[in-house]
């Protein structure tokens, strides 16, 4: 196999920025943030947007996006104007 072709694999604690979870795992991307993690040492930390903890397939609650149905935005945008 050849050296330096894969890239490494490290330990990065990804925080859902919407639900204030968080949880270690392995990635090869990293962050110049970090944070203190429950075993006392230090990981760098990716923020991501949603997680299992806040996504309604996962959580079971349905959060409404928009008052608005997408079909009667459409008409409102792409009506005649008479």
């Amino acid at each position: 196999m050849k050296k330096d072709l894969h890239p490494t694999m490290h330990d990065v604690v990804f925080k859902d920025v919407s639900c204030d979870f968080a949880f270690l795992g392995k990635s090869t991307s990293t962050s110049k943030e970090t944070i203190k993690w429950e075993d006392g040492q230090t990981y760098p930390m990716i923020k991501v947007e949603i997680s299992s903890a806040s996504h309604p397939f996962f959580t079971g609650k349905q959060r409404v996006m928009d008052t608005e149905g997408r079909i009667d935005r459409f008409r409102k945008k792409y009506a005649k104007k008479a």
